[in-house]
């Protein structure tokens, strides 16, 4: 037994050495969903990967960014980068100074398209920094790391699912940030349009109005409710009417994004179980039940992803909006660690010595 209980807090102290590189994988996510404004995400089974090591001694470049795929030209490549300001925020943590590292993004999640790119480079950073400096986590490693993330993103709707996936419900309590999993209907998918042009936050965030009146605010309650009594029921039906908002979409789509309203319209009326604009936009997400179950025993309501998608293209066509179209689901993980050097230790270590 004492030998069992040496062995386990050697693994654990040899795990909490820092490492020299790590390599991280990350989803995208869907926030905003419909009434849930800094609420509700989901996230979506597309992924990026960040690598992150120590400069070698003698490398006379030091700190670099380097990125390939989605955005790679336009994301910042300097300390501006959310990837680098969540890798500071865990070594601050750590209670050390950032050393000089390298960074490389393989990215898959199209970049300020409303599909969380700057959530996931913000957890890629801290798990990755976490690492690199050997600090590990308390046992409630997951919700420390939810506190570290949220507090840098200002709201809990991109980060949670980031970190857990699933569908994730959040909130502040005053005191710390707190997000529950909501169920995920089963064969949920997920048609996207994602037009070829970038949608700023502060731009996004800027068209909403100060203050809402009593009406509106009761009527995205009741929204929100009904939105996640919906998901944790299974009830498709109900998410056309959880899914509709007073909040954020009226002022976004009428000064920003004038086809999200259409679009919404359009693809509801192919089949889809509900639209909305996903994240601060400019991309427009619609849930739709296609992949759910026997094929031939399906509603023909519940195949409706192509008809969904056609009519989604030909509503950006009428606009003029060029874009790409992406058909994928819900994902049940969150973001993790994928490749380590030095790599962790994952079987026991075996004492030659008595103890």
């Amino acid at each position: 037994m004492r030998r069992r209980i040496a062995t386990r807090y050697t693994i654990e102290e040899e795990n909490n050495l820092g490492r020299d590189s790590v390599t991280v994988r990350v989803p995208a996510t869907s926030a905003n969903v419909g009434p849930g404004y800094d609420c509700i995400g989901i996230a979506v089974d597309l992924w990026s990967e960040v690598t992150v090591s120590r400069c070698p001694e003698g490398d006379e470049i030091g700190f670099e960014i380097t990125a390939e795929g989605e955005g790679a030209d336009a994301m910042p490549k300097d300390e501006t980068n959310y990837l680098v300001v969540g890798c500071k925020a865990a070594f601050d943590t750590a209670n050390k100074p950032l050393p000089p590292l390298k960074y490389h993004v393989v990215s898959r999640i199209p970049y300020a398209r409303g599909l969380g790119s700057s959530s996931a480079a913000i957890v890629a950073g801290i798990i990755a920094g976490l690492v690199l400096a050997g600090h590990r986590l308390p046992c409630w490693g997951s919700e420390a790391l939810l506190q570290i993330a949220a507090g840098i993103e200002g709201h809990p709707d991109n980060v949670a699912p980031v970190i857990y996936g699933g569908i994730q419900l959040g909130i502040h309590n005053g005191t710390r940030w707190l997000t529950e999993r909501v169920a995920n209907p089963p064969g949920l998918q997920m048609i996207i349009f994602i037009p070829d042009f970038v949608g700023k936050t502060s731009d996004a965030r800027g068209v909403l109005q100060d203050t809402v009146s009593r009406e509106d605010a009761a009527f995205n309650i009741g929204r929100a409710a009904f939105l996640v009594h919906a998901f944790e029921t299974n009830n498709l039906d109900n998410l056309r009417w959880g899914a509709q908002d007073r909040l954020h979409q009226p002022q976004r789509g009428s000064k920003l994004y004038k086809y999200l309203y259409p679009m919404i319209e359009a693809a509801e009326k192919a089949g889809a179980c509900c639209a909305y604009l996903s994240g601060a936009g400019p991309t427009v997400m619609a849930l739709t039940s296609g992949a759910a179950g026997d094929i031939f025993a399906q509603r023909e309501k519940e195949r409706t992803d192509i008809l969904v998608a056609k009519a989604m293209i030909q509503c950006a066509k009428d606009f003029g909006i060029d874009g790409k179209l992406l058909v994928t689901n819900v994902v049940s993980e969150g973001a993790r660690v994928v490749k380590v050097d030095p790599p962790f230790s994952t079987g026991e270590i075996t004492y030659r010595d008595n103890i």
